[in-house]
């Protein structure tokens, strides 16, 4: 198996922490990858026309993308429980999954309007936008952090790697003083080795 690659890429860490959950990490090659919010990699675009990361090759040549399905493919293969089957505990994963999959696609925004966009043409307003879904999605946790606690899903894992890309992306936000709660979850969740094998750098 192969994927196409970006150390600082939250997406890409979500898939190799499933990865390493499902003792399946050491099986996967990593390709590095060009792929940028500007300019798609056009090597990827061959396989997937998004032309970005993360792009998956299954052992028979299969490609897969984006994050959620090469999640639920590793998911299946290693016949893990990262996706419940059935009942209320596999919506509360899945639905935690899409918060923290708008998590981490509202602050890469935030991240693209202050760092990539010209000066002159950033809008401060778009940047608050983008950074109060993060903060409404932290008040939510912050309310049902038992609902986390002793979880290794789908859910718990987007989650973290949301939270793991605030602090890689933006270590003077400190999120931690008003979600206490949380930030008590995520120092346990972060020590998981899945999650130590897969910090950002960039």
């Amino acid at each position: 198996m192969k994927i196409y690659f970006s150390p600082a890429s939250p997406f890409v860490r979500k898939c190799l922490v499933a990865a390493h959950e499902l003792g399946l990490a050491d099986r996967i090659e990593k390709l590095p990858s060009a792929a940028g919010p500007v300019a798609r990699d056009q090597t990827i675009i061959a396989s997937n026309p998004l032309g970005q990361v993360p792009t998956f090759f299954t052992d028979d040549g299969q490609v897969l993308y984006d994050s959620r399905v090469i999640c639920e493919y590793l998911n299946v293969l290693g016949g893990g429980a990262l996706f419940p089957a059935e009942g209320k505990p596999r919506w509360q994963a899945l639905t935690e999954q899409s918060l923290g999959d708008g998590m981490l696609g509202a602050a890469l925004l935030a991240r693209y309007e202050t760092v990539l966009r010209p000066e002159a043409l950033r809008w401060d307003g778009w940047y608050e936008g983008q950074m109060g879904k993060v903060r409404d999605g932290l008040a939510l946790l912050e309310q049902s952090t038992a609902a986390l606690a002793q979880r290794v899903d789908i859910g718990t894992i987007t989650i973290g790697c949301a939270l793991g890309y605030l602090d890689f992306r933006y270590p003077d936000y400190d999120w931690r003083a008003g979600f206490p709660a949380v930030a008590a979850w995520f120092a346990a969740f972060n020590q998981r080795p899945s999650m130590q094998a897969t910090l950002p750098h960039a």
